[in-house]
């Protein structure tokens, strides 16, 4: 017996939208770390030292926030086209 495909679209939705917001909490992090670089090119900056000042719950609230906001714009965009 084959499963009914409608069964698995809520599912799809949520995978789907769980990997936007990642990807768009990705990138955020990912400009963060490059603009941490830039800024302060001091001698002795390190990765470590760079995540430590960049992973804070400000960021992530801030990139959660983001994302979700991101994702809406994306969806919206997705049904109107």
């Amino acid at each position: 017996m084959h499963p009914d495909p409608k069964d698995r679209r809520p599912l799809a939705r949520i995978s789907r939208a769980s990997i936007e917001v990642a990807f768009i909490v990705f990138l955020f992090y990912a400009n963060l770390l490059m603009g941490e670089f830039n800024r302060t090119n001091g001698q002795g900056k390190t990765l470590a030292f760079a995540l430590r000042d960049i992973l804070t719950v400000t960021n992530f609230s801030i990139a959660i926030i983001a994302a979700l906001i991101g994702h809406g714009v994306f969806h919206y965009l997705r049904k109107k086209l």
